[in-house]
C-alpha cells in the first residue's frame, strides 16, 4: 500500500468507568495506527476492552486518559458508520428504505441509484420490499452491510457482525465484504474472536491483551487479494501467520480467563 496517510492515530488511550462499587480499567495505554484505506482487524480476549476501543473511535464513548485523532479527509462523506453484531436495522422499514436511511437523512443525490446498487451486491433484490421480520440472520446483516456502504462513510467500524451466524453464512457474508471492500477501499476496523476471519480480511491483525486491553503486537497479513474464506486456508502462509496470531493471543486469553475466575 504506497502514499500511507493515517486516518485514526490513538496514543496512550485509556478508558475508565465508574460504579458505585468503584472503577474499572477497560482499556490503558492503547498505542494504534490505523492508514486511510486499510482492513484492520482487532483480536482479544472477551472482557478485554475491543468493544469499547471500538465505541470511543466511534464517538459513541468519551475517552478518560490520552489522545485520539480522526482525520476526516472528505468532508462531503460522513466520517463512519458502525455495524454492530446484533441486527441494529429498523424493524418497521422495508430492506430498500432500511438501505436508504443514512442518504435520506443527509439529502444525499441519486438515492434510487445508490441504495439498488448496494441491495444488488448483497444479494438482496428479490428481497429489497421485504420486511426483516421476513428475513434471516445473514440476511438482515446483509442489510447493515449494504446499509453501511450506501451511506459512503469514510470509515466503517464492525463489532463482530457476523459472530451469531453459521459457518456458511459466515463465510459467504465475508467474501460479499470483501467484495465491497475491494472497489471501496473504505478504512475498516473489524473486531473480532476469530483467527480465521482475521487472516482471511484484514491486511493488518491487532492483538489486544487481557483487561485493561491494550494493543500487545501488530502483525501484517502478507497473503495476495482477492481472498477466498476457504481457498486462503490451503496458500502457502496461512498456517504460520495463524500460529503467530495465537501465539500472542493465548497467554491474554488464559490471563482473562483466570481473572474472571477470580472474581
Amino acid at each position: 500500500m504506497h502514499n500511507l496517510q493515517a486516518q485514526i492515530i490513538a496514543r496512550q488511550l485509556e478508558k475508565e468507568f465508574s460504579s458505585p462499587t468503584g472503577t474499572t480499567l477497560a482499556i490503558a495505554n492503547v498505542d494504534l495506527v490505523v492508514n486511510k484505506g486499510e482492513f484492520c482487524c482487532i483480536v482479544g480476549p472477551s472482557g478485554c476492552g475491543k468493544t469499547t476501543l471500538l465505541r470511543i473511535i466511534a464517538g459513541l464513548e468519551n475517552h478518560t486518559g490520552g489522545n485520539l485523532e480522526i482525520s476526516h479527509f472528505d468532508q462531503s462523506k460522513p466520517l463512519n458508520s458502525m455495524i454492530f453484531q446484533e441486527q441494529s436495522i429498523f424493524p418497521w422499514m422495508t430492506v430498500k428504505d432500511n438501505v436508504a436511511y443514512g442518504l435520506r437523512r443527509r439529502g444525499a443525490r441519486n438515492i434510487e441509484e445508490i441504495v439498488a446498487y448496494y441491495i444488488d451486491k448483497v444479494g438482496l433484490r428479490t428481497f429489497q420490499n421485504s420486511y426483516p421480520h421476513q428475513l434471516s440472520g445473514g440476511m438482515k446483516q446483509r442489510v447493515s452491510i449494504a446499509r453501511a456502504f450506501a451511506n459512503d462513510p469514510e470509515i466503517l467500524l464492525m463489532d463482530e457482525p457476523f459472530a451469531a451466524l453459521d459457518e456458511q453464512n459466515k463465510s459467504l457474508l465475508q467474501e460479499e465484504l470483501l467484495r465491497i471492500w475491494e472497489e471501496t477501499r473504505k478504512t475498516v476496523l473489524f473486531i473480532t474472536h476469530s483467527i480465521d476471519e482475521a487472516v482471511v480480511l484484514s491486511d493488518r491483525a491487532l492483538v489486544m491483551t487481557a483487561r485493561p486491553g491494550r494493543i500487545k503486537c501488530d502483525l501484517t497479513i502478507d497473503m495476495a487479494r482477492p481472498r477466498g474464506a476457504y481457498e486462503i486456508k490451503s496458500r502457502s502462509g496461512y498456517g504460520e501467520i495463524s500460529n503467530r496470531i495465537w501465539g500472542e493471543l493465548r497467554d491474554e486469553v488464559l490471563a482473562a480467563k483466570q481473572k474472571m475466575e477470580a472474581l
